[in-house]
């Protein structure tokens, strides 16, 4: 029972290799760790065999058209005060 516990500071110096070599570690296990999952993608909705059909991709693009039609439309009116259609105002008269 006479062993003395002598408590040590740690220098900078120890503190950064530390920290660097917790960092080589951890860069170094990411990818490991990313690799080695073996989780299954989770399909919303019913499974299906089928290929998806030619019409899901033209709706998003006539959605995105929209889109842009009306953003140009605001466009614009901010910008003249009157919209793509002839005769109609929205803004002060000229």
């Amino acid at each position: 029972m006479s062993a003395i516990i002598k408590s040590e500071t740690i220098s900078r110096r120890k503190a950064l290799s530390l920290l660097g070599l917790a960092a080589a570690f951890g860069l170094a296990a990411t990818p490991t760790i990313l690799t080695v999952s073996e989780a299954e993608a989770q399909t919303t909705g019913a499974p299906t065999a089928a290929a998806p059909t030619a019409t899901a991709p033209t709706a998003g693009v006539a959605r995105r058209q929209a889109r842009r039609t009306a953003r140009t439309e605001r466009r614009q009116v901010r910008r003249t005060g009157t919209t793509t259609e002839p005769g109609t105002t929205t803004g002060a008269a000229k």
